[in-house]
């Protein structure tokens, strides 16, 4: 299987039990978690050598979060240790018409003050075969961008395929300074992964689509998807594409481009939703280890879409299912029943 590396930061999320709200709780689950760690655990389930990079402090709580991604096989040698603190996020999970509702505590974080000393970038990536991030990591601190910066470079230098998730978190920075920094670092980007709210505010696309009303017609996204190759040189663009009825009932899909052909993936009715964190990494995931094993960019597709479809029903933010299982519900199997 491939050695693929992922670059992000990796935090500890704090939950209430269950549906609880904050201000009912007294005690908050940890649950390790973070998009470019939740990517490199999917990945080691598919069988993959997947190594994470990213800097956490020596002590302890950085220790919870790195045995975690031990437990699951992900290779992490390249994780520096050093900093005085490991990001948090609070995530409180909705119900119906009530959302879901996170508060982050990240700033200062190790990743966030890391500097170039602390990765090798040119032996991270010698014998890698795919390199991914998001938009998330050039978003937590002005030195975490140019570490991306660095690492695109580096994977590019050793002939590295490179996937980015675009990923806006409004929260962490402005779309202004989000285009800024995300348009000169798609020219090292073969595979851009992004829904249309990504698009428009990380690179300043915006498809023709009523998303907020529901309308996820994938018509709409195709000239988007021709302006996005023709500007960028992608090789394929890709999007999911989620209808959110409420915070426990979404449609899932998603729209695939390689310059040549549009394929739309079957779509899912996700109902209860057990946990919707993770979703679109566990759709990273699956859609990295597709292109590297299918025939086709329609399987490849519809393995990522099933993966994340299955992400929904599983608590905490990694996608604990194997490729197998993935297999079984993109081929038609999708009744729950139990196996026996």
């Amino acid at each position: 299987m491939a050695k693929i590396i992922t670059f992000g930061e990796l935090m500890l999320r704090l939950s209430p039990q269950g549906n609880d709200r904050f201000i009912q709780s007294e005690s908050f689950r940890i649950i390790p978690g973070g998009g470019e760690a939740n990517v490199a655990i999917s990945l080691a389930n598919y069988g993959h050598n997947a190594c994470f990079v990213s800097k956490l402090p020596k002590h302890e709580i950085g220790q919870i979060a790195l045995n975690a991604m031990r437990r699951y096989g992900v290779d992490c040698q390249y994780i520096a240790r050093g900093g005085d603190r490991i990001g948090l996020y609070y995530a409180e999970t909705g119900a119906s018409m009530r959302p879901s509702k996170v508060i982050y505590d990240r700033a200062h974080s190790a990743i966030a003050e890391a500097s170039i000393n602390d990765f090798d970038f040119d032996e991270i990536m010698k014998d890698a075969d795919w390199f991914h991030w998001s938009g998330i990591t050039p978003a937590i601190s002005d030195k975490a961008a140019e570490l991306t910066r660095l690492a695109c470079e580096a994977a590019k230098r050793h002939n590295v395929t490179v996937s980015v998730d675009l990923n806006f978190r409004k929260k962490l920075w402005t779309s202004e300074k989000a285009i800024s920094i995300m348009r000169p670092l798609m020219k090292y980007v073969d595979v851009c992964i992004g829904n249309e709210e990504d698009a428009e505010l990380c690179l300043g696309f915006k498809p023709d689509a009523d998303v907020e009303g529901g309308k996820t017609d994938a018509a709409g996204y195709q000239g988007i998807f021709k302006q996005m190759r023709n500007e960028f040189g992608f090789k394929y663009v890709v999007s999911t594409l989620r209808e959110s009825f409420s915070a426990t009932h979404n449609g899932w899909k998603a729209l695939i481009y390689d310059g040549n052909e549009f394929y739309e993936s079957k779509r899912y009715d996700i109902e209860p939703i057990v946990d919707r964190v993770g979703g679109g990494d566990s759709f990273s995931g699956g859609l990295i280890h597709g292109l590297l094993t299918k025939a086709t960019q329609g399987e490849a597709l519809e393995f990522a879409v099933a993966a994340s479809a299955l992400k929904h029903t599983i608590n905490g933010d990694f996608n604990l299912v194997s490729a197998d299982e993935v297999e079984a519900l993109a081929q038609g199997n999708a009744n729950g029943r139990v196996q026996r």
